[in-house]
């Protein structure tokens, strides 16, 4: 690990602490990957909002497959995009009931299988419910590891092989909680604090 990575990753562990914190509420897989799916495009205060009532209303992967289409979209119009939401959805329940027996898969080759599963929400679940070491890329991730100098590549899936040769392994996941709150706190992308960020002698777009 170069010594400009590891001085990062402390200052960070340092400003946020080493737990390992999933800011999208659930009880089981599923309901992680559901409010993973809608997380596209929203926040997850507001996925947090939605899924209270909607994981009583669906209280299980086979409620969640025989679901109707309209209504579901309904439930879930709050989130953005929910007619294709609704319809991955109700696909990768199926396929999770029908081909896994019910359980979320493990494997990152099984879950990207899935309607509507890409490899950040996998790694997601890969993550936060089997402990493998997972590095998400999500908005946030891109835009700062870009201007920490972690990676060139604006492609999620380049960036995710640039963070796992960069970030020793037991990072993997917490640089991802990690930069999810300094991307909301200080980083953001439309307006950032940049004379109050902890990091500016890191970024490449600081000037003085």
């Amino acid at each position: 690990m170069k010594k400009r990575t590891k001085e990062i990753l402390e200052i960070l562990d340092e400003q946020y602490g080493t737990d390992f914190i999933c800011y999208l509420n659930h009880d089981s897989p599923w309901q992680l990957l559901i409010a993973t799916m809608l997380s596209a495009q929203c926040t997850d205060a507001r996925v947090n909002i939605v899924t209270e009532g909607l994981f009583k209303k669906y209280t299980s992967v086979d409620a969640f497959a025989q679901a109707d289409l309209e209504e579901l979209e309904q439930d879930i119009k709050p989130t953005g995009f929910y007619h294709t939401k609704a319809r991955n959805i109700i696909a990768c329940m199926k396929e999770i009931r029908d081909r896994f027996g019910g359980e979320v898969p493990r494997e990152l080759e099984e879950l990207v299988s899935l309607a509507g599963v890409g490899r950040k929400t996998a790694n997601v679940i890969r993550g936060n419910i089997y402990h493998e070491p997972s590095v998400v890329v999500d908005t946030h991730v891109k835009r700062i590891s870009n201007r920490l100098g972690l990676t060139e590549n604006n492609d999620p899936e380049k960036i995710e092989q640039d963070l796992m040769k960069e970030l020793p392994r037991d990072h993997w996941i917490l640089y991802n909680i990690q930069i999810i709150t300094f991307g909301r706190s200080v980083c953001t992308a439309r307006k950032p604090k940049c004379r109050d960020c902890f990091l500016q002698k890191y970024c490449k777009e600081y000037k003085i």
